[in-house]
């Protein structure tokens, strides 16, 4: 019997078809690129990428986290972790804020740098807005590769729809995410957590501080992106 209320196969389906347009695109900005199907797939083709001995940092990613490869590389017991972003079961961050500070700045002289991506365009750019600019300098300068794992719900028609859902839906949503699950109050009096909405303002917990659009790479063996064909991260 047919279920006409499940979409999830036409779903898969268009998420796949989308990604092969830019994946595609991704490396003809001399970016390297490809297709997962799934978290597993994610996971395994990420792990491929990091040797052994391997300084590996991260920047905050609902999608690097919800993928597993931290835990994963714990367990590989092969590396060096710098994960500024520990947190206890309760979600409050385990490490000082100036050890977080300094793992900020180590994170330039790594080997390896796993984040996520806030969005990408079917013509290949990355577009990412940070609050610190941490994780957007991270991948544009400083580490010898640049890992990026993100679901084809992230993969937008170009530059405007990007800002679009930035600034309307994961802006919004990641603030409310820390104020909510990691106990960070003063989120709470952000116009977007409040309405959720963005109105542009200049809030001193404001994320939309930097802004960064990756055209392409000079180095063909330095940036990497996983598009995974599961609804990942914000």
């Amino acid at each position: 019997m047919v279920n006409e209320m499940d979409m999830s196969l036409e779903k898969k389906w268009l998420g796949e078809e989308r990604a092969k347009i830019t994946v595609k695109n991704l490396q003809g900005r001399n970016i390297n690129a490809q297709y997962a199907t799934s978290y597993e797939e994610a996971l395994e083709a990420t792990l491929e990428m990091i040797p052994p001995e391997a300084t590996v940092a991260r920047g905050d990613s609902l999608s690097v986290d919800q993928v597993g490869i931290i835990p994963a590389l714990v367990r590989r017991n092969q590396n060096v972790i710098s994960d500024q972003f520990k947190r206890d079961a309760d979600g409050y961050l385990i490490d000082s804020v100036e050890d977080r500070q300094r793992m900020h700045r180590e994170a330039f002289f790594a080997d390896i740098f796993l984040a996520g991506t806030n969005a990408v365009t079917l013509d290949g750019r990355l577009v990412n807005v940070d609050a610190m600019g941490n994780r957007v300098a991270a991948m544009i300068f400083g580490p010898r590769k640049v890992i990026l794992v993100a679901g084809v719900n992230k993969i937008v028609e170009d530059v405007d729809e990007a800002m679009e859902r930035i600034h309307q839906v994961a802006a919004p949503m990641n603030s409310r995410r820390h104020y909510l699950k990691h106990h960070l109050d003063a989120f709470g009096d952000l116009p977007c957590v409040r309405t959720g909405r963005c109105i542009d303002c200049n809030h001193d917990r404001r994320s939309c501080r930097y802004t960064v659009i990756i055209e392409g790479s000079g180095n063909k063996e330095r940036i990497y992106v996983v598009l995974v064909g599961e609804e990942l991260g914000i």
